[in-house]
């Protein structure tokens, strides 16, 4: 009985995780090709996605002290409820808007987005572990890899979904597909358990600031790394591909898609590809500066490849076929890693901490994609992420090998999307 009541929750909160998903993949689509075509600048796009990642921030930071106080369950649905709230704020939206106040009241819808993401990612990890009974853990072991694992898939159909939609319904009837389709997915709350996570020795807050030097050096690294990607991927290559080489919305759309979803799943695989090249030795310090060396490579040939006039759709499908690979490469041993650096008694806070270096840098990887891609193109926002993915390898040569050495492989923390 007690395995079957840990299926059905599993089955809930993976429902929930999935649905959210997908509507987090299709609102960014659709926010971003909406206003390019009605004309914002590529700057003024990202700005509306910088208070969407300054809440992140915010909410990685304090998510785990709210959930151990609530109850997961409550944070949970209380970041679906605020996706509900953040999709209809934006259907009256019309182009007739003035940018003066069309700007902050889309900066305000994405900033109940950004809270509603990280508050749904950071409970629906949570919860999946303490579904799993000790006595069924083998057997839900792939369950819990299927919930992480399909993250990035599911963000790639969101994306796929979002550009269908605009296309077929346009963007207010779109956002209330979404709303509709959320509200339904709420009501499974009602099935889970009450005050599921809530701990009786209550965490202080000053221990949300109390990080080893190792989690301190990993997570500057991982605010370069994600940096380096969203410089050029959030708002200047959808805009490029859209305005320069006249992509359609299902093109951009269905090959993000697709990219995002490829990139999930060589990250799934990653740790049987890294346990291979590293003869079943763990990942170490090492093997995080090798693969992050390795991808300054990328984006340099990319930018090269355009500035010589290559044919730049075969550059960029190419480039970004490869610049996918070798990130998910780099992604799975950040993951595995900060679990390494981390006492058992500490991993919620540290994980916590870590998310937050990750969305800071996708806060600047997405203000500088829209500003350089203004100022400099394309070929700017590769530069600066080779100079992004730079920073990150220096200081990784900072980093110590692990002393202590966890099951490999690891995907319970994901990657920080």
């Amino acid at each position: 009985m007690a395995v079957s009541t840990s299926v059905r929750n599993y089955m809930i909160v993976t429902l929930a995780y999935w649905g959210f998903t997908i509507t987090d993949g299709a609102l960014r689509m659709l926010v971003l090709l909406y206003f390019n075509q009605i004309g914002y600048t590529p700057l003024q796009i990202a700005f509306l996605f910088l208070f969407y990642e300054i809440f992140g921030i915010v909410t990685n930071f304090l998510g785990g002290w709210i959930g151990s106080r609530l109850g997961l369950n409550v944070t949970l649905y209380a970041g679906i409820g605020l996706q509900v709230v953040s999709l209809i704020m934006l259907t009256p939206l019309t182009q007739d808007w003035p940018l003066w106040f069309a700007v902050p009241y889309v900066m305000a819808a994405q900033a109940m987005s950004g809270v509603a993401k990280d508050l749904t990612k950071m409970s629906s990890k949570s919860a999946i572990r303490l579904v799993v009974p000790q006595e069924a853990e083998s057997r839900l072991f792939k369950w819990v890899a299927i919930l992480t694992g399909s993250k990035n898939a599911l963000k790639g159909v969101g994306f796929f979904v979002g550009s269908v939609l605009l296309t077929l319904t346009g963007f207010t009837a779109s956002l209330w597909i979404m709303a509709i389709a959320l509200i339904l997915i709420m009501f499974t709350g009602f099935l889970l358990p009450r005050g599921m996570g809530q701990i009786k020795k209550k965490i202080k807050f000053r221990q949300l600031f109390s990080k080893s030097k190792e989690i301190n050096i990993l997570s500057a690294a991982r605010f370069f790394l994600f940096g380096a990607r969203d410089v050029w991927f959030v708002v200047g290559l959808p805009v490029y591909l859209q305005s320069v080489l006249n992509w359609s919305f299902y093109e951009v759309g269905g090959f993000l898609a697709l990219w995002v979803i490829g990139y999930g799943g060589v990250q799934s695989s990653a740790p049987v590809l890294l346990k291979y090249l590293n003869r079943g030795r763990p990942p170490q310090a090492a093997t995080i500066q090798f693969w992050t060396f390795t991808l300054t490579i990328v984006p340099a040939v990319i930018a090269l490849g355009l500035m010589s006039n290559w044919n730049p759709n075969a550059v960029i499908i190419g480039g970004l076929l490869l610049f996918g690979l070798i990130f998910a490469m780099n992604s799975a041993v950040h993951s595995y890693l900060v679990l390494a650096y981390t006492d058992d008694e500490k991993v919620a806070l540290n994980v916590g901490f870590y998310y937050m270096a990750n969305s800071g840098g996708r806060l600047a990887g997405t203000v500088l994609s829209g500003l350089i891609y203004q100022i400099w193109g394309i070929v700017g926002c590769l530069w600066a992420s080779v100079v992004f993915v730079l920073c990150a390898g220096m200081i990784s040569l900072k980093l110590e090998d692990p002393k202590r050495q966890h099951p490999y492989p690891s995907l319970a923390v994901g990657d920080g999307e």
